[in-house]
């Protein structure tokens, strides 16, 4: 690069694969001066829009600066929102969905999240999850996913994804090649999908099939170490690009997951990840959250230095990231014409009634006098980035003067039952849940609760799988939305049944 034309031009072609996050409601001047150099779009996360209000005055802001800016964000809905983090989703998650099994409800349901995500200036969502969740003990997936059948979230994910474009937002179906067979968080170290190219085929990859014919503009690649891709992760490797456009036959633009997850981050590193990332097919790099303004000019810093440097060493070819930025810009180009033509209404009644259909109900769950809570939640889910205290804050609010407590991190099942019980007295129990299926701990104290206080009442805001059969008063809500929560206090403070699991809600 011996002329600043030169230069410019590789500047351009780099800023046109990064999608940064950036910290605060307010554009800051080092994300202005990039998008005037062509970068391709930015991440929201929590922090950036603490309500509707502020997200749709930041986008209008950064529109403003270039109109084929891309915004983006994760609104999956149930345990994963942006938008409504402080207050958690007014919408079922996947796991509520693939519950109640009608593909017309989950279409309509993407459609309604589409609405708010395009009253918010927001052009792409990171989602559907079409993992397939075949392995009971996965630590960040779990109630993420449709289910555990991969046709079932085959025909969810082509749902999801036709009713969120109606609303003229891009889909982006992830985590490819499949998340849903792994036991760990790749938000914290590399996970191992243990299947061979045929068991691919057969069960992961079935709904990014049907997501990819039903239209989903792009296709997240994850930080998932797959057998035949050899050893590096889908998210760094060729082989899962070409098994995305070859095979699948997808042309849209592959997003990777956060590039600043420690499946990744310890190595190669962030800035040795992006090269590898662009290398391997990605279009869009997710450059991730970052948890202060420094550090987020810190992370575009790095990557745009490391993709320049690969550039100039001719490590990194310039038809690569030309080609990468091309799909950018046909994506930037749909999202332009898909936001001239009106969606369809937006149905307000529909996410409760379909919250209340969800519900597994199981005994003698109503509660006649506040309760005295022993939340089991300690485990911070990554991917929400909270323990989801909505139920225990509508409970409150619906019963004053009930009781919220803890258990100790360790010691004995029985000292920590003690200890868990000891203010109960003879008021009614109830105890809340996640998926304690996945800590033997857990488990057991769930148990010794119950062997207690018979007449508790247990509260699983994930998978049951068969944890509910430790209780004879379950409520199982396939999620812990807002949403969800409201529906189960429902339930809890003696309600009408709304029809049950085979419920499906009318058209509003």
């Amino acid at each position: 690069m011996s002329t600043g034309n030169t230069r410019d031009e590789a500047l351009h072609l780099v800023n046109s694969v990064l999608l940064p996050g950036f910290h605060g409601t307010e554009p800051p001047p080092w994300l202005l001066g990039a998008v005037d150099e062509g970068l391709a779009g930015v991440v929201y996360f929590a922090h950036n829009v603490p309500d509707p209000r502020t997200a749709a005055a930041l986008s209008a802001a950064l529109h403003a600066r270039r109109g084929d800016l891309i915004v983006a964000s994760d609104e999956e809905g149930g345990d994963v929102t942006r938008l409504e983090a402080a207050t958690g989703s007014s919408y079922p998650g996947n796991g509520a969905l693939g519950e109640v099994d009608d593909t017309d409800v989950t279409e309509r349901i993407a459609r309604a999240i589409g609405h708010d995500l395009r009253a918010a200036g927001i052009d792409m969502n990171l989602a559907p999850d079409v993992d397939v969740n075949a392995n009971p003990d996965n630590p960040v997936i779990g109630i993420r996913s449709f289910g555990a059948d991969a046709a079932h979230v085959a025909r969810h994910s082509a749902a999801y994804v036709t009713g969120l474009q109606s609303a003229g937002v891009a889909a982006c179906a992830k985590h490819f090649p499949g998340h849903g067979d792994t036991a760990v968080d790749s938000h914290l170290r590399v996970p191992q999908l243990d299947a061979d190219l045929d068991l691919l085929r057969r069960r992961d990859l079935l709904p990014f099939t049907a997501a990819i014919e039903a239209g989903s503009r792009c296709l997240m690649t994850g930080h998932i170490m797959a057998r035949p891709f050899g050893d590096a992760p889908a998210s760094l490797n060729p082989e899962a690009a070409r098994l995305a456009r070859e095979e699948l036959g997808f042309t849209g633009a592959i997003v990777t997951d956060a590039l600043d997850m420690g499946a990744v981050l310890a190595d190669p590193g962030f800035g040795p990840a992006c090269v590898r990332a662009v290398l391997g097919g990605a279009d869009l790099l997710c450059l991730g959250n970052p948890d202060s303004a420094e550090a987020a000019e810190s992370a575009y810093a790095t990557a745009r230095d490391a993709l320049l440097d690969a550039v100039a060493t001719g490590e990194l070819p310039t038809q690569r990231l030309a080609e990468a930025g091309q799909r950018a810009r046909e994506l930037a180009e749909w999202i332009g014409r898909a936001r001239a033509t009106p969606p369809p209404p937006k149905e307000d009644a529909l996410p409760l009634a379909v919250a209340r259909a969800a519900l597994r109900v199981r005994g003698n769950v109503a509660l006649g006098s506040p309760p005295y809570v022993i939340d089991l939640r300690q485990r911070v889910n990554h991917a929400s980035g909270s323990r989801a205290p909505h139920l225990n804050r509508l409970l409150a609010e619906a019963l004053p003067g009930l009781t919220t407590t803890g258990v100790p991190a360790e010691g004995p099942t029985s000292a920590r039952a003690d200890t868990a019980l000891q203010g109960a007295g003879d008021r009614p129990v109830v105890v809340l849940a996640r998926e304690p299926h996945r800590d033997a701990e857990e488990t057991a104290l769930l148990r010794e609760l119950v062997a207690r206080r018979p007449d508790a009442v247990v509260v699983l805001t994930g998978w049951p799988h068969a944890v509910d059969a430790l209780a004879a008063n379950t409520v199982v809500t396939y999620g812990s939305a807002r949403v969800n929560a409201r529906a189960a206090v429902e339930r809890l403070l003696g309600g009408t049944p709304h029809g049950g699991r085979s419920a499906t809600p009318d058209r509003a």
